[in-house]
């Protein structure tokens, strides 16, 4: 009867633990979700489930004045994607958990117009500060260069 009882706080125990563990198990591969799902949402022109990836507050800092709150940051990328730069692709290098925060570093890329009307490739760095609501990352800040 001793052994059912250990058996049985031990499995509640790894029941409740488990989710935890493995939500931070690999910040990397959690941020490079995060970063894909963003990807994949711009890239279809979803400016509305874009928005949906930022929390309300959120800050996007651009070359340029700083844009903040999701249907301004909504906004911004609309008019990116309306000027015809799409195919964006990110890749994460690192991430680092910070409590419910993930500070994640890498490399974007995308195609826009170049001169004459044809298409260019545009590179840099990527810095994104994700925020863990429930069991998804939304983005607080968002900047490259």
């Amino acid at each position: 009867m001793r052994v059912n009882r250990k058996l049985c706080g031990v499995s509640v125990l790894l029941c409740l633990i488990a989710p935890i563990v493995a939500f931070a198990a690999d910040p990397t591969a959690e941020a490079q979700g995060a970063a894909t799902r963003w990807d994949q949402t711009y890239n279809a022109g979803d400016m509305d489930g874009l928005k949906g990836l930022y929390v309300a507050d959120a800050m996007v800092v651009p070359k340029g004045a700083a844009v903040s709150g999701a249907d301004g940051i909504g906004t911004f990328f609309a008019g990116l994607k309306a000027k015809g730069f799409d195919d964006h692709k990110t890749k994460v290098q690192t991430a680092q958990m910070k409590g419910d925060l993930l500070v994640v570093t890498g490399r974007w890329a995308m195609s826009g117009p170049g001169e004459g009307g044809a298409k260019k490739a545009f590179e840099g760095n990527w810095v994104n500060v994700f925020e863990r609501k429930g069991n998804e990352w939304r983005t607080v800040l968002h900047t490259w260069n």
